[in-house]
């Protein structure tokens, strides 16, 4: 890496920032941060042989937060000088409450991120349009070259470099640099009156060398029409009560969102969650383990620190079946005296951190996937999940856009349009195998929450569950 491309490229004075948390500190605050950002960011999009788009855009602000008990202010501005930073500042401080303001001195002491979340010889900032621009093509054509059944391929590239600059009221002050890179593809397939898509990609915070030496282009735009031409064959879904195996890696997408959320600590404060006194309890099968580890170098939920400056840590949340620990940034950490463990995140400086997963996976087994899919006589085989939706409750649905009937031990013909159904900790405890092989998902991946998008990946191995709910055809 060239260390000239990761020194921060805004240049605040010190002394300016410490009067603008001393100001934030103004109204009796308990705590203050400031939160400052530079990013670029460029997307290329190509459809119908031509590349319809490229779009390159700078940001740039500072968001100032003040704690005041369990009250929070907020304010940003895209305006760097004092006048402003001042007057976001004081905005802050009057929305956290009135008091008294604290006789103390801030003294700053920088910290230096430890380098491990990213894999980059040279930030994709540093290369030349051109050369993604050829990515663009050559996953474009590998798509349109399958099959004569692709009729339409769609390609999009995306990259971004984030600086931010971290410094709060307890003295802290850490710098730190977040590329991200993404090529992926969708293909469109028609055949005898029917259309299906596909979809692959992949990325990372890493450097156009991953698409050269990890990723082809080729690879991925193959995958993405491979997929859509095996949907034009798929049938649809018988409904009832089946055994399910839940493929590795893409099946993640299940994990996270039926079980992650409601492990991250606001929900667990607020008692909205399911898990809120589960601490401790046995609430799955013996073979779960499930961890969030911010610290797997290359990966898109990967960073060296969160965006409160505390560092990242793989932390366990679920270890054989009983609940070990919760995702806490700095509100719920001191709501809760507990412990932050580096997983506060925000999308950008317009927004105040929340508690947020990473890399979420549940860990390998003891089976191998062969020998799981042998134990079903007649189930059904989830390959790709495309979304869901879970409720507080822990009720879930999600959308399954490729599976396959296990007929005697084998996986047989492919499935579109199915749905799962079930409650999280119903499902949980009906894990009866969980195999050798961990995968991760797509490196694409991005989780809304309040209104913020943040990079994320998820994983798992190869999972049978003894019995589930498929909607489809009756």
């Amino acid at each position: 890496m060239s260390n000239s491309v990761y020194q921060y490229p805004l240049r605040l004075d010190t002394s300016l920032l410490k009067k603008v948390l001393m100001d934030a500190l103004s109204s009796g605050g308990d705590f203050a941060d400031l939160f400052i950002e530079y990013r670029t960011s460029l997307s290329i999009s190509m459809e119908e042989d031509l590349i319809k788009e490229t779009d390159e855009n700078l940001s740039m602000g500072l968001g100032i937060r003040v704690i005041k008990k369990e009250r929070t202010g907020y304010a940003y501005t895209n305006d760097l000088d004092e006048e402003k930073l001042i007057e976001a500042a004081r905005l802050a401080a009057a929305i956290a409450g009135t008091g008294k303001p604290p006789q103390k001195n801030i003294r700053f002491k920088p910290v230096k991120a430890k380098s491990q979340a990213v894999r980059v010889k040279n930030l994709a900032t540093a290369s030349s349009l051109a050369e993604k621009i050829d990515l663009v093509r050559r996953a474009y054509q590998s798509a349109l070259n399958y099959e004569r059944a692709i009729k339409k391929v769609q390609v999009t590239y995306r990259e971004s470099t984030q600086h931010v600059w971290i410094l709060n009221s307890e003295g802290l002050s850490i710098k730190d640099c977040r590329p991200m890179v993404k090529l992926a593809v969708r293909s469109l397939a028609e055949k005898s009156g029917r259309r299906e898509a596909g979809y692959y990609g992949g990325g990372g915070r890493v450097g156009l060398e991953f698409f050269n030496q990890s990723l082809a282009p080729e690879a991925i735009g193959e995958e993405s029409a491979r997929e859509a031409c095996l949907l034009l064959e798929a049938v649809e879904p018988p409904a009832g009560q089946w055994p399910v195996i839940l493929s590795p890696g893409h099946s993640g997408v299940l994990v996270h969102e039926a079980v992650g959320h409601l492990l991250e600590a606001d929900f667990i404060r607020k008692k909205t969650s399911i898990f809120w006194d589960k601490l401790g309890q046995q609430v799955a099968s013996g073979q779960i383990t499930i961890y969030d580890d911010p610290t797997i170098p290359g990966f898109r939920g990967s960073y060296n620190i969160d965006d409160e400056g505390t560092p990242a840590e793989k932390t366990l949340l679920v270890e054989k079946g009983s609940i070990r620990d919760f995702l806490y940034d700095k509100l719920s950490a001191r709501l809760m005296e507990k412990k932050a463990n580096g997983h506060g995140r925000r999308e950008d400086f317009t927004n105040w951190p929340l508690p947020r997963m990473s890399n979420t996976y549940i860990a390998r087994g003891e089976y191998s996937p062969g020998e799981i899919i042998k134990s079903v006589k007649k189930g059904f085989y989830v390959n790709h999940l495309s979304g869901g939706q879970v409720e507080d409750s822990g009720q879930f649905t999600f959308s399954i856009s490729l599976g396959f009937l296990i007929e005697n031990g084998r996986l047989t013909r492919p499935v579109k349009q199915a749905t799962l159904i079930g409650n999280n900790l119903d499902i949980l405890q009906k894990v009866e195998m969980v195999g050798s092989d961990l995968e991760f998902g797509l490196q694409t991946a991005t989780c809304g929450k309040e209104s913020q998008e943040v990079p994320v990946n998820d994983g798992c191995p190869t999972m049978k569950i003894t019995r589930m709910t498929i909607g489809g055809q009756p």
